[in-house]
């Protein structure tokens, strides 16, 4: 069976998992952690991120994540087309054509012509772009 190895554990994270093995060896089940422990464990988070310090030291996830408050989280957003180029081989006359344009939205718009020059695509996407919100 081939199984992938764990990464070591940083030394600041065994060590805050000792003390809190200690903690919980001492108190009953099911008591709340003194606040030092938790901000030890969110300072280890910032620097480590939260799967990594909740997961060894059987923390709450989300509840670690809460106590991060203040740390904005990235989100990729996804990146627009600036601009589109259309191109067609020479060998194949212009004489009828089919576009679908669906926006991020959902809205859909569909463009069918039959002419040797496209229509003006400026003023048929802006409308379209108006019209849908």
């Amino acid at each position: 069976m081939n199984r992938k190895s764990t990464p070591p554990i940083p030394e600041a994270i065994v060590q805050l998992q000792r003390q809190l093995d200690q903690f919980r060896s001492t108190q009953p089940r099911r008591t709340k952690l003194p606040e030092s422990l938790w901000q030890a464990a969110v300072e280890l988070a910032r620097q480590y991120g939260v799967y990594s310090v909740a997961n060894p030291l059987r923390l709450d996830y989300m509840g670690l994540k809460k106590r991060l408050g203040g740390v904005p989280i990235v989100r990729r957003k996804a990146t627009k087309p600036a601009f589109v180029e259309l191109i067609t081989p020479h060998a194949i006359p212009l004489e009828e054509c089919l576009i679908e344009f669906e926006s991020s939205r959902g809205g859909k718009v569909r463009i069918q012509w039959k002419a040797s020059a496209p229509p003006d695509w400026v003023s048929l996407l802006r409308a379209w772009r108006e019209t849908a919100g």
